[in-house]
């Protein structure tokens, strides 16, 4: 039985199954444009250098966690400053303020301003703070290296110093031993005793330069929590946001170019096959048994291992092993449609067998090849998903697979990092489960057994 569109749209259109993939989809869809609109290309390429995520926490839990918890757990803060440049006898003053609402009930791990200068001479350095409580400290003041021509310097001052506690000391009277409380505590200290005093801190970094040609560039302050973002960090501290949008995109290529790919060529091959018949059916139909007859994983796992692992070899290996299924049932069909009349009237009257097999065999199994490319596509997912995991995936992009494999290697299961390992194996369940309700829903559209 032959469909028009409008005929398959209205029996798609008509199932519930269908349209919840189809929303699923959407949902993935949008992912996707987020991933490409939100994130900066860059942050795309450096996923596995170390030195771009130095200013993100170790394995952060999701900062929504905070939600469920009866105490809020400290949340890793990125602050970007509000900058001002101001000339005063003769000396440039350029600052930089960091403002931060400070509402956890615990002390962060540690506080560092990083910074990037270009200058000429020896400008003077200074961080200081003011609490909730109006108290005001110098926390540090340090000289740049003398430079007698413009040149560029990057640094980090940290919590950790040795000074940073004197100067506090000395500004700010506590009232309980500080002997072995570390910085960053007694910033966030209240008076009386070892506890959290909440507010508003001010960090305020002021370069005081004579040469007048300071600049400050890439200025940030980090302090240091034990929450991130809306899916936490590895262990190699990498946003696991950004893998995941990113995964989504990849996800949907691979996906959709391999079921694309296989269903096309294993059609054509399958139509091309059964119409002709006889010798060429034969041999065509022997090389698909050999085809079909090979262990594709272990194949898939050699080919990766020597010949390459870039994800486009993967798509690759994955079409040239996909094609084999779609050629046989296709090939049946074509044996059964070259039967029907308006084909022996082509035949007749000349018309060539490439024109006969893309007019009217392939339109008829139109259905059948889109049900396929949608049950096609969960496949290929998992199967780069269980190559990633395995450590044969192209480790340049962020993909699912690639994820779970890292959380593998640093034993995230056994550490109880739960955001590190559900997220991806998620997502590749629901993807493949949008596409299975799709095919499902075509399938029932094709197949007259079902339909009834």
């Amino acid at each position: 039985m032959s469909f028009s569109p409008k005929e398959i749209w209205k029996e798609f259109a008509s199932s519930n199954i269908a349209l919840v993939g189809i929303g699923i989809i959407a949902v993935l869809l949008c992912m996707s444009i987020a991933a490409f609109v939100t994130i900066p290309a860059e942050t795309f390429r450096e996923w596995n250098d170390p030195s771009s995520w130095l200013a993100y926490p170790k394995s952060a839990l999701p900062a929504w966690i905070n939600y469920f918890l009866p105490e809020k757990i400290p949340e890793h803060l990125i602050l970007k400053p509000q900058e001002s440049h101001q000339e005063s006898g003769g000396v440039s003053v350029v600052t930089d303020v960091f403002v931060t609402d400070y509402q956890y009930d615990s002390f962060p791990s540690d506080f560092i301003y990083q910074y990037k200068a270009e200058y000429q001479g020896s400008p003077l350095v200074q961080l200081s703070v003011t609490r909730p409580d109006g108290l005001s400290s110098v926390l540090m003041s340090t000289s740049l290296p003398q430079s007698t021509s413009n040149t560029t310097f990057e640094a980090m001052l940290f919590s950790t110093d040795d000074s940073m506690k004197k100067n506090i000391q000395n500004k700010i009277k506590f009232l309980f031993p500080v002997d072995f409380v570390p910085s960053q505590d007694l910033v966030f200290s209240d008076l009386d005793q070892n506890k959290v005093l909440k507010g508003v801190y001010v960090f305020k970094v002021t370069v005081y330069d004579v040469s007048g040609n300071l600049t400050l560039d890439q200025s940030k302050f980090i302090l240091g929590g034990k929450v991130y973002g809306f899916m936490g960090t590895d262990e190699l501290r990498r946003d696991l946001a950004v893998g995941i949008l990113w995964g989504t995109p990849l996800a949907l290529f691979i996906g959709i170019t391999v079921s694309i790919g296989s269903v096309v060529f294993g059609l054509v091959y399958g139509v091309f096959a059964g119409f002709k018949g006889r010798a060429t059916d034969e041999v065509m139909m022997r090389f698909n048994d050999i085809i079909y007859a090979m262990p594709a994983l272990p194949l898939l796992i050699i080919l990766a291992v020597t010949i390459g692992n870039s994800i486009f070899l993967i798509v690759g290996f994955l079409v040239v092993f996909g094609w084999v299924g779609i050629a046989k049932v296709s090939r049946s069909m074509a044996m059964q449609i070259k039967t029907l009349q308006y084909v022996e009237a082509s035949k007749l009257m000349g018309q060539k067998d490439f024109k006969i097999i893309f007019k009217h065999i392939l339109p008829q199994l139109l259905p059948y090849a889109f049900a396929s490319i949608a049950i096609s596509v969960p496949a290929a997912i998992t199967t780069e998903a269980g190559l990633s995991f395995l450590g044969l995936g192209d480790p340049a992009f962020p993909t699912w697979g690639q994820i779970l494999h890292d959380a593998s290697v640093y034993g995230a299961a056994e550490r109880g990092l739960w955001w590190w390992i559900l997220p991806p194996g998620i997502m590749i369940a629901i993807t493949g489960l949008a596409f299975v309700f799709i095919g499902h829903a075509m399938d029932t559209i094709v197949n007259p057994t079902l339909r009834r």
